[in-house]
């Protein structure tokens, strides 16, 4: 019995909820999202709020009831109020700007990292701050750990691309001995 699973979505008023089959479809006042599921799982709409439920036994079902329960909350959250990471550039000379649409990282390499995000998302920067938003927690999400995967944080000086607010764990660097000859 899935904890997640079984508690009923609430449907905002301003959010409109429909399901074709295996497909749901929520549009509200950011956007539309889509989205198809496994046979698995079954959707009910009731009274405001939407029923997500195993069609089926079996450990499959299991796996995906709260995980499909979640996708859709998810799907409402965003299409209300959206989502956004904000990444932060760190190190001498490491910069971002953006020409047009797309994003131009300049961040040690010999050349400019450039990076066009889906016409889903937008980027913007401010000053050493990246913001990826949208109403697509999913895609947010992978869009921001693309980013950063260009240049992560290196634990030496911390220099790199991280999350804002994230701890880099830092090392100690070599360190000359007393005694050596």
């Amino acid at each position: 019995m899935s904890r997640i699973g079984k508690k009923p979505i609430e449907i905002p008023k301003e959010v409109q909820v429909k399901i074709e089959g295996q497909k749901v479809i929520v549009s509200g006042p950011k956007g539309t999202l889509e989205r198809e599921f496994r046979p698995e799982i079954g959707f009910e709409i009731k009274e405001g709020k939407i029923f997500v439920f195993p069609k089926i036994e079996s450990k499959v079902a299991k796996a995906l009831w709260g995980t499909y329960r979640q996708l859709i909350s998810n799907m409402i959250e965003g299409v209300v109020k959206g989502y956004e990471k904000k990444l932060e550039i760190e190190g001498l000379g490491y910069k971002a700007t953006m020409e047009g649409e797309n994003l131009v990282l300049r961040v040690g390499f010999s050349h400019p990292v450039i990076i066009a995000p889906p016409k889903e998302i937008k980027i913007s920067v401010d000053k050493n701050i990246i913001t990826v938003s949208g109403i697509d927690k999913e895609l947010v999400g992978q869009v921001a750990a693309n980013i950063k995967k260009v240049k992560p944080a290196e634990p030496y000086k911390g220099k790199g691309i991280k999350y804002l607010g994230e701890k880099i764990r830092r090392k100690v660097g070599k360190k000359a001995t007393a005694g050596a000859k």
